[in-house]
Order: structure tokens, then C-alpha cells, then sequence
């Protein structure tokens, strides 16, 4: 099985570095989304003392012609930071810090979906938009091959897997106990997590978060796992169709609820939103993975625990529908809806907004209405 060479490195050795005092001074480690819309980048700088605040962390740069997000001839872009986190790689008083990133003219970058996000957001603050995102992923060697897989052949179908326990069905539990402890240390609302029905496959949970607090925890504990990965010496992937044939895809299935739909009577609330989900089912599939649906393709065929990308559908604990209603919620009259639509590799921040502005703004169409005008 294939591992990276930097994991076999003696972690001893680099404890003992690690281990060292460091004074007053904290390091800051800035994140954000390349220019795939899926990659993440970072890099470190050293603070004077430890941060207490987003306004205690100073603006920086990074060369954007080697992301994917700029020429070479006006490279610069701006990371603004955005929200803070304890680093649980370097520890306290160290800072994960996840930014947006500017362009040389100080907009958005194209893949800052962010931004609009939040604006989006601030509309229906008084509603409180609740989500939850139950993020899919497979561990691949460095090869590319599923981790634990023959190397020469395939797994046992597929059946035992799913919160599977023992050697023979959960295949890198290591890599998902050191991830979740990783989350919970830095602040990240990590819910849970539990093995998936396709081996080398597991899922974890962030949630429930408010607003724009979704995009942003799902997103560093997108960054998290990459790290982990990285000191086991194995790949992370969230394509939503990892192996072709007849195994499970990957999704991000997102929760949502608002203040009204979690009260007495908020089923009616909830049939209403599924209603204009229904008229909008493509503008959702674009937004539901960064290739405009051409990734969720792969995905949603109808089988394998999906719907399929062409029709609208939705039911009571159906989990072959693009929207389930929960059992509990069908029963209790109020609660929340789960849409089972969007790709492991969706960015939370337009996944959240598009949620949003159909259900909560009622906006209707193929296009998503300018409210900046």
C-alpha cells in the first residue's frame, strides 16, 4: 500500500522541536480556497502575541499565479481573515485562521463564495437558518487506490461496511478518531461521525451552525482532515464518484431548518419550502458542485441511495428522494429537511445560499436575483 515519504519521517525526532517554548509569540496559519473551488492552501506567519479576535490578525498576500487564481503579470491577491480557530496541530496559543480571498482591485475572487454568502445571510438573520452537512469522503493511498483495498481486485460487496466494526470492515479508523479529537480541540462543530457503506469510505458531521458559521467550520474541517491525512500518509478525497460501478458515491448532505419550521406547525413551513425547491431544481444541481452539476452527474443516477439528477423528488424517510423529510419531523409536525442533492466536493457557502434565497427570499428562476442593487 502506498504511503507518502514525508510520513515515514521520525515524528519522535520532530517532537522534540515541538516541544520547544516559543515565548510570547503565536503562529498564525492562514487558509483558503485555490482557485479549483476545492483545494486548500495555507501558510504561517508569526504574531507578536496571541490573537484574541478576527481584528487582531493583520491582512496578507500570497501569489495567486501559483493557485489558480491570477496571471503572473498582476499576481498579488489580498487573504482577509474571516474566522479563527485553535490550531490543533501546533496547540495553543497557535491560530488556524480561515480568509477570504481579494482580487488586485480588492472583489472577490471568483472562487470567494463567501462574501455573497454572507450578505445573503444578514438578510434572514431574524429566521435563524440552522444547517447541518453531513460530509462524505474517501481515503485513497497515494497511488489513487482506494486505502486498504487489494491491490489487485476489489473488496467484498458492499453491505458490512457501513459503521462497520473490526479489520475487516472499517478500513483508517485512526485517521477519523485523530480528525474528530483535532475538531473538537479547535472549535470546529463537529457533531459526529460514522463509517460509510462503501469500504475506505466515512462521513462526518458538522452542525448544527447558524448562518455563515456553516460554510466556514465545514470548511476547516475539510482543512483538518487534509492535515491528518497528511501525517498518516494517505490522501483524502471528496470526488463524488471515487470508484465507477456498483459502489456508493460521496455527498454532503445538507440540513436545514429555520426558526418558524422548528416550531409547532413548521411542517407547513417545511412542505411550502420543498414546493419552490421543486421549481428550482436546477438552479440547485449548478450550485450543488463546483463543475455546475457535471461532477453530481456521476453521483446522482437514481441508484446507490440517490435520486436522479434530472427530476425533483422528495418524501418521508426516503433516502432515495432529492429531499427526506425525517420520520421524527413527519411525526412531530415540525423540525427540519435533509437535501440529499449536493456533491462531497460542493462549496457550503453557495450550497447554504441557495438554500436560502429559494426557501427564505423566495426567489424563483434559473438565476439567482441581485440584492445588491
Amino acid at each position: 500500500m502506498a504511503t507518502s515519504a514525508s510520513s515515514k519521517l521520525n515524528k519522535a525526532v520532530k517532537q522534540q522541536y515541538m516541544n520547544l517554548p516559543q515565548g510570547d509569540k503565536a503562529q498564525a496559519m492562514y487558509i483558503w480556497i485555490d482557485g479549483s473551488g476545492e483545494g486548500l492552501r495555507c501558510k504561517t506567519r508569526t504574531l507578536d502575541s496571541e490573537p484574541k479576535t478576527i481584528e487582531d490578525l493583520p491582512e496578507w498576500n500570497f501569489d495567486g499565479s501559483s493557485t489558480y487564481q491570477s496571471e503572473g503579470s498582476n499576481s498579488d491577491m489580498f487573504l482577509i481573515p474571516a474566522a479563527m480557530f485553535r490550531d490543533p496541530f501546533r496547540k495553543d496559543p497557535n491560530k488556524l485562521v480561515l480568509c477570504e480571498v481579494l482580487k488586485y482591485n480588492r472583489k472577490p475572487a471568483e472562487t470567494n463564495l463567501r462574501q455573497t454568502c454572507k450578505q445573503i445571510m444578514s438578510m434572514v438573520e431574524n429566521n435563524h437558518p440552522w444547517f447541518g452537512m453531513e460530509q462524505e469522503y474517501t481515503l485513497l493511498s497515494t497511488d489513487g487506490h482506494p486505502f486498504g483495498w487489494p491491490s489487485n481486485g476489489f473488496p467484498g460487496p458492499q453491505g458490512p461496511y457501513y459503521c462497520g466494526v473490526g479489520a475487516d470492515k472499517a478500513y483508517g479508523r485512526d485517521i477519523v478518531e485523530a480528525h474528530y479529537r483535532a475538531c473538537l480541540y479547535a472549535g470546529v462543530d463537529i457533531c459526529g461521525t460514522n463509517a460509510e457503506v462503501m469500504p475506505a469510505q466515512w462521513e462526518f458531521q458538522v452542525g448544527p451552525c447558524e448562518g455563515i458559521n456553516m460554510g466556514d467550520h465545514l470548511w476547516v474541517a475539510r482543512f483538518i482532515l487534509h492535515r491528518v491525512c497528511e501525517d498518516f500518509g494517505v490522501v483524502v478525497s471528496f470526488d463524488p464518484k471515487p470508484i465507477s460501478g456498483n459502489w456508493n458515491g460521496a455527498g454532503c448532505h445538507t440540513n436545514f431548518s429555520t426558526k418558524e419550521m422548528r416550531e409547532d406547525g413548521g411542517l407547513k413551513i417545511i412542505e411550502e419550502s420543498i414546493e419552490r425547491l421543486a421549481k428550482r431544481h436546477m438552479y440547485h444541481i449548478r450550485a450543488y458542485d463546483p463543475k455546475g452539476g457535471l461532477d453530481n452527474a456521476r453521483r446522482l443516477t437514481g441508484h446507490h441511495e440517490t435520486s436522479s439528477i434530472d427530476e425533483f423528488s422528495a418524501g418521508v424517510a426516503n433516502r432515495g428522494a432529492s429531499i427526506r423529510i425525517p420520520r421524527s419531523v413527519g411525526q412531530d409536525k415540525k423540525g427540519y429537511f435533509e437535501d440529499r442533492r449536493p456533491s462531497a466536493n460542493c462549496d457550503p457557502y453557495i450550497v447554504t445560499e441557495a438554500l436560502v434565497r429559494t426557501c427564505l427570499l423566495k426567489e424563483e428562476g434559473e438565476e439567482p436575483t441581485d440584492h445588491s442593487k
